[in-house]
């Protein structure tokens, strides 16, 4: 759980206890930057990745306890660089050459791109689907749903106990899976932008584009969520929502203990630095 300036993990220990681990933020994460359009969805993917890399490790780390070793922080970014990596080669580059292979029956930039916009999204539904079928995957999920449970309960007011968190949806506005989705959609409009190049500068493009369409769909993800209640907003919103569904489970009571030791810790915290600079 992200805070105003720290961030909280919260880990089932082998034995049954709940560890917390409380970090400061950069204030790269909590400055005018975090702030400005465009250059904050920069931000915010620099720190789901910086973020992301620190909980794994710590509840890795957690995992291992009784067997006393450890993943070092090494292990941990070659594991992320070569899943971004692959991530980026799966989801930007396979259905650019997959695309190239209508290139004769089309010089249409905007009709290649609606192809190699429907395979990119189909194979990360494709990718969602299958890895949800894994057992570790399920679990993984189960507690994303646990977290946003809890972020919803919290949002609504209610008393942040098991009880009363149970009953509220496992899908948020302002999901990762929700964005990434929107990137999808994005990416089809920016690269049809750039149009029909030379082999080696379109898959340049979808390189370093990358940063350009994730700011974009940072924008688009925070309007959305300031305007949640508007009807057409809803509409626009639905389609992420309806993909979460992939990446969320009902999480049982254990799971949602977890997420709300996390939540509690991190509003404490808030309150703490409220109180501080009054």
């Amino acid at each position: 759980m992200r805070g105003r300036k720290t961030s909280v993990t919260a880990v089932r220990r082998p034995n049954g206890e709940i560890a917390l681990a409380t970090k400061p933020l950069s204030p790269i994460f909590t400055g005018r930057m975090r702030k400005t359009p465009l250059l904050r969805g920069i931000i915010v993917l620099i720190e789901a990745l910086v973020l992301g890399i620190q909980t794994l490790l710590y509840s890795a780390n957690m995992a291992l306890e009784e067997e006393e070793e450890k993943v070092s922080g090494g292990m941990m970014w070659l594991i992320l660089a070569v899943s971004m990596a692959f991530a980026v080669a799966l989801f930007f580059l396979v259905p650019l050459f997959a695309a190239k292979l209508i290139y004769p029956y089309t010089r249409s930039p905007v009709i290649f791109n609606l192809i190699e916009g429907v395979i990119r999204l189909g194979l990360f539904i494709a990718y969602l689907k299958v890895i949800s079928m894994l057992p570790d995957i399920k679990r993984v999920f189960a507690y994303h749903g646990a977290e946003h449970k809890a972020v919803n309960a919290y949002e609504h007011g209610v008393p942040l106990d098991v009880a009363a968190v149970r009953a509220f949806s496992t899908a948020h506005t302002r999901c990762g899976t929700s964005f990434l989705f929107v990137v999808m959609i994005i990416a089809i409009v920016v690269f049809t932008l750039v149009g029909l190049q030379s082999i080696w500068l379109m898959v340049l493009s979808r390189v370093v584009l990358i940063p350009v369409i994730a700011a974009l769909g940072y924008e688009v993800v925070y309007f959305g969520a300031r305007h949640v209640k508007n009807a057409l907003i809803r509409a626009v919103l639905a389609p992420g929502l309806w993909l979460q569904a992939l990446t969320t489970r009902e999480p049982d009571d254990s799971q949602l203990e977890v997420a709300l030791a996390a939540l509690k810790k991190a509003t404490e915290d808030d309150q703490e630095v409220a109180q501080v600079s009054a």
